[in-house]
């Protein structure tokens, strides 16, 4: 959420003191009730909720996260801590311009667009903060969020997503891809080709040595299958609106995923867990079905892994 043309991004550095470094490998408290994996806000038409999103028609980043909370729901702590405020994001009055800081637990974490039930003393994680405020009064049709903000303005999403066990890898069976697409189901065919292993490439002089799934544009991608990211991977090499992706090497699997923005591009991520946003493929090829290409690293036929649990 961030930056609005009525608010500039410096506000908050300029009230910041030197920060704890933010610990790794831990994950905070559910923030919002209703949202009890912390999901992010995808795209709507005031902007994306992910970190590093375009703010000010791309000449800025938004440094938080947006996580999705209904108006009027009760805020939990993430992590326990000292809270202090009150935090103004707009500086203008409007009916969200409320929030609050906790630092602790070695962290330091602004949580904006709440009305806290104090803004001083300590708070312990999973204890109730306060409310949401009422964001469709100043937004229309916006997803309702909490902006959160880590105080050294990295990038909080490993800590808002839930660690998710690995599941048993044996029947090879990868998660669900892309959100809205629990089969991993394969694009068919379109003006600009087909999704399948194997289809032409370059009016017959080329084979198609990935897979197509289906996933809507702005959609939450996920990781097939837990393991160590790389990159980014570059496909198209010209800096296009759909020219990002990442590697993912793990469970005896390594894999390409081709037109998303991963929220992190190094680490260790676990089957299922939120990987990044499915890029805008519209723009760059109006009317195809918009799909995340899926490449295995030998260029072997994933379909297999992903359709296996088709139907089940």
């Amino acid at each position: 959420f961030s930056c609005f043309s009525s608010f500039p991004c410096e506000v908050f550095t300029k009230q910041l003191d030197a920060h704890p470094p933010q610990q790794q490998h831990q994950h905070w408290a559910q923030i919002c009730s209703g949202n009890p994996t912390n999901q992010i806000r995808g795209c709507d038409r005031y902007g994306c909720g992910n970190f590093g999103a375009d703010r000010h028609s791309g000449k800025e980043k938004h440094v938080g996260v947006d996580v999705i909370c209904s108006d009027g729901a009760t805020v939990y702590a993430p992590f326990s801590g000292q809270l202090s405020g009150p935090i103004r994001f707009f500086h203008n009055g409007n009916a969200i311009d409320d929030g609050v800081q906790i630092r602790g637990s070695g962290y330091c974490v602004k949580l904006v667009c709440i009305h806290p039930f104090r803004y001083h003393g300590q708070i312990r994680r999973g204890q109730k903060l306060g409310k949401m405020l009422p964001m469709q009064k100043v937004y229309p049709g916006i997803i309702s969020h909490i902006h959160v903000e880590n105080c050294d303005h990295s990038d909080p999403t490993h800590l808002l997503t839930p660690a998710v066990p690995p599941s048993p890898q044996q029947d090879g069976r990868w998660a669900a891809v892309c959100a809205g697409n629990p089969t991993n189901e394969i694009r068919g065919c379109d003006k600009y080709g087909c999704g399948y292993y194997g289809a032409p490439r370059r009016s017959g002089k080329g084979k198609h040595r990935a897979v197509d799934v289906i996933c809507a544009d702005g959609a939450t991608v996920y990781a097939p299958f837990s393991g160590q990211l790389s990159g980014p991977i570059k496909f198209f090499h010209n800096g296009n609106a759909i020219d990002d992706g990442v590697q993912i090497k793990g469970s005896g699997f390594c894999v390409k995923l081709l037109c998303i923005h991963p929220i992190r591009y190094n680490g260790a991520i676990s089957k299922g867990q939120v990987l990044g946003r499915m890029l805008p493929m519209q723009r760059v090829f109006p009317g195809i079905t918009s799909h995340i290409h899926i490449e295995n690293c030998d260029h072997s036929d994933p379909t297999s892994n992903l359709e296996r649990g088709k139907g089940q």
